[in-house]
Formats: structure tokens, C-alpha cells, sequence
């Protein structure tokens, strides 16, 4: 031990050529670390990996193969044009009107509606047998059987009328019926009415009933409006959390609570809006099948707490349905509808669906008006009813 420190002392002041020399192990280390140092790239280890060669040290700590690389790293800015030539690709997309998204989200159910009918408008004889082929065609959109039933008379008329001879005219006539037909069901929400205006959000699982309160709030915003959301779905699992980002992403404030029901979310919602000058509050509840009584119960009570907080409210009560759910959508407007008193629907799904024509059938047998349809996932595609708008993409 001794001896050891006596060596130290004089080693010390030569330190430029002692310590390099005397410990070998050093130099075999060194110039492995030296040539893994430009080893960064992952071309280069890749390159290293394959060929055996290079793995020499003298070979490494060369500058030559520094160059040999280079070529690698040249499709690293091949990626830059891509994401923005995937814009521009989007930007006419974005740039469609209303009424050409509507006829390509329509697409379905006019393609099963325009093919049947093609043959009917090709300009052969009216007669039987093309009512037939008609009524047909009519009840595959799901247009159910009273609107087809009240179609085929109306077009009947229509022909006679007009003395319409061939199939070719017949078009005109079934358009026009169609649009006559649901044309009642084109009644634009007006939200000035009451300040703060309630408006009361239901549908089952599954219809797109948060994602469809997100797209209002987003629409109310547009017309210059303040938002409220109150998160009163308790019953669905990320429920609130969901409505949670929708207002994050709008910048609108959410009313929630951890565990609280649906009615006391909303109560406390209607307050907050009162107290702060809210334009417009959207009360989310809880998504439930309408055979659930137990559960529709529930939402009759939310109803009635609303009131508690203004006498007044809900000055809307709106259902959310999925277009694909076809005929079995009427159902579920017949059972809310009974249990709240709808005053509004959102059809939301139509460019998923061939089953467009349900339209027709609330129109005969429920006829409360359409505030919305939805035909896409993009936040500006819930847009306000147009009957005349419907009908023309249907058929051109």
C-alpha cells in the first residue's frame, strides 16, 4: 500500500507520456470508441451490419467511407413533400359545397334508388307493370310502405294530370312528389327564442349523438353564439370524457360531474349558463334503448329537473338517429316521441347507408321536423335540412 503511493508522487508531474503508455488496456479501447463515434446514423450501422470489412479499425476511423453514406441519408427529405402533397390532395375535398358532399354522401342510396330506376325512366309505356317496379324500387330505399303507398297515388295523379305518357317524364313527376311529401319536415332551429336556449339531446348508443352535440356546438359558434355543454351521459362508459374533448376542441365549456346523474348535470348546467350570460346550453344525457323503460323513466326526469331550473325549458327536445338503423329508426322516433315530445331530429350516418329514403317514412308517419343531417366524420358536415337539396342529390 505504502509502496503504491510512493509512485504516485512522482508520476505526477509527468502525465503527458506515463498514463498513455503503461496502461495497454486503454489503447485497444480507445480506438474502438473513436470508430463507433461517427457510428450514429442508422444508415451507417445498417451498412456496417452487412459488410464484415469495415469492422477493422483502421477501415472505421477512415474518413473515405464517411461519404460512402452520404446517399443514405437523401430520402430523408423525400417525406417533406409527401404530407404536404397529401393536403393539397385534401384541400378540394374541403373546398365541395354542401350540396355536392350531400350528393356524395347520398351516393348509396341513390346508386340502389338510381339503378332500379334507370330501366323505369329509360321511355317505355306508363303503365302497371312499371307502378309495380316502382313501388319496388320505392320500398328497397326503406321508404316504408305508407310513403310508398302515398307516392304511387301522388305520381299517379301527377301523370294523369299532366297527361305524362312515357317513363322518360315520369322522373320529374316522383321527384317532385318526393319533395312535396318531405318538405314539412324543413323547419330551421331557431335559437333565439330564449336566452339561455335549452336545447335536450337523446338517442341510443351508438346513433352519434355526443359526436353530433360536438358538431352543434361548433355550428352555434359559427352564428356568433356562446356554448355551454353539460355532460349528463352518466349511463355510458368515456361518456363524458368524449363531450369532455369535443369542448376542449371548440373551446366551449362542459359541465360534468364524477358520478353524478344526469339529472343533477343538467340542473347545474342550466344555472351556470343563467349566471354566465350563456347563449345556447346543450344537455347531453344518457343513451338507452326505448324498449329500457326503466331507463327512458330516467330521461323524463331530466326533463322535469330542466324545468325545475327554468319554467320554460327544454325549448328543444332532439333525437339522434343512426340512418343505417333504416325502418327501426322510425320505431325509436315514435317511442321518444311518446315518453319527451320530440320537437326536432338529427339523422346523422346518411353517407354510410343505402337506406336514405327513411326520410320519407318519418315524413308520412312522424312528421317532426328534421333540423339536421349528417353526412360525414368532418366537423362542418351537420348542416340544416333542405328538403329540395335532399331530393336532388337523391336523383341526379
Amino acid at each position: 500500500m505504502f509502496s503504491f503511493f510512493r509512485k504516485k508522487k512522482p508520476v505526477a508531474p509527468v502525465t503527458p507520456e506515463t498514463p498513455l503508455v503503461a496502461e495497454p488496456v486503454q489503447t485497444d479501447t480507445a480506438p474502438i470508441h473513436h470508430a463507433a463515434a461517427p457510428v450514429v446514423n442508422a444508415a451507417e450501422i445498417t451498412t456496417e451490419a452487412v459488410h464484415p470489412e469495415p469492422l477493422k479499425t483502421e477501415e472505421a476511423a477512415a474518413p473515405a467511407p464517411a461519404p460512402a453514406p452520404a446517399p443514405a441519408p437523401a430520402p430523408a427529405p423525400a417525406p417533406a413533400p409527401a404530407p404536404a402533397a397529401i393536403i393539397e390532395a385534401a384541400q378540394p375535398q374541403a373546398k365541395l359545397s354542401w350540396a355536392e358532399r350531400l350528393k356524395a354522401g347520398l351516393a348509396k342510396t341513390r346508386d340502389r334508388l338510381g339503378k332500379s330506376l334507370a330501366g323505369l325512366f329509360g321511355g317505355g309505356q306508363i303503365d302497371e307493370d312499371l307502378y309495380e317496379e316502382l313501388e319496388s324500387v320505392l320500398l328497397t330505399a326503406d321508404m316504408g310502405i305508407d310513403a310508398t303507398q302515398h307516392l304511387l297515388s301522388d305520381v299517379r295523379n301527377r301523370v294523369s294530370l299532366a297527361g305524362l305518357k312515357n317513363g322518360s317524364e315520369l322522373k320529374g313527376a316522383l321527384q317532385s312528389s318526393l319533395t312535396d311529401l318531405i318538405s314539412p319536415l324543413q323547419k330551421p332551429l331557431d335559437v333565439s327564442t330564449h336566452k339561455p336556449f335549452i336545447l335536450m339531446v337523446a338517442g341510443v348508443n351508438g346513433a352519434g349523438k355526443t359526436t353530433s352535440i360536438g358538431k352543434l356546438a361548433k355550428y352555434f359558434q359559427g352564428q356568433g353564439l356562446s356554448v355551454l355543454l353539460a355532460a349528463g351521459d352518466t349511463f355510458r362508459a368515456a361518456a363524458r370524457e368524449q363531450l369532455v374533448v369535443w369542448g376542449e376542441r371548440n373551446g366551449v365549456q362542459v359541465i360534468a360531474q364524477d358520478g353524478g346523474d344526469s339529472a343533477a348535470v343538467a340542473f347545474d348546467a342550466v344555472n351556470a349558463a343563467k349566471a354566465r350570460g350563456i347563449d345556447v346550453v346543450i344537455v347531453d344525457t344518457a343513451g338507452r334503448l326505448p324498449t329500457q323503460l326503466h331507463l327512458m323513466e330516467e330521461i323524463k326526469k331530466v326533463k322535469r329537473v330542466v324545468q325545475k331550473a327554468d319554467p320554460t325549458g327544454p325549448h328543444e327536445i332532439m333525437l339522434v338517429l343512426d340512418a343505417n338503423n333504416g325502418q327501426n329508426a322510425l320505431s325509436q322516433v315514435k317511442s321518444f316521441d311518446d315518453a319527451l315530445g320530440l320537437t326536432g331530429l338529427i339523422l346523422t350516418k346518411l353517407d354510410g347507408t343505402a337506406k336514405g329514403g327513411i326520410i320519407a317514412a318519418i315524413a308520412k308517419q312522424r312528421p317532426i321536423p328534421l333540423r339536421f343531417v349528417g353526412v360525414g366524420e368532418s366537423i362542418d358536415d351537420l348542416r340544416p335540412f333542405i328538403a329540395k337539396d335532399y331530393v336532388d342529390a337523391l336523383f341526379d
